[in-house]
């Protein structure tokens, strides 16, 4: 294979994999259902599946319900972990 066809694939490569990080994960059932006040209180300019949708719920933080972030927490979209350094950070 030459020099700029391997170059060529490994770019397509690298863009492909960006595109499939940046598209958003579908919103489970529970974290609908657990968070669907939250949305309405926070974020209802935001579209649902999408990165700004995330990113509003995110700078939200503490003021969301125990139930959506454990939803949350329970979907894999934020760990335990980093909502106790955030409670224990006061973000």
């Amino acid at each position: 294979m030459s020099s700029f066809r391997a170059r060529a694939l490994l770019g397509c490569v690298a863009i492909l994999g960006f595109v499939g990080l940046a598209q958003a994960a579908p919103i489970s059932p529970l974290v609908q259902r657990e968070c669907r006040e939250d949305y309405r209180a926070y974020c209802k300019d935001y579209g649902l599946d999408t990165a700004a949708l995330r990113n509003c719920m995110d700078r939200a933080g503490r003021n969301l319900s125990q139930g959506c972030v454990s939803a949350l927490i329970k979907a894999g979209e934020v760990s335990q972990a980093e909502v106790d350094s955030r409670k224990q950070s006061g973000r």
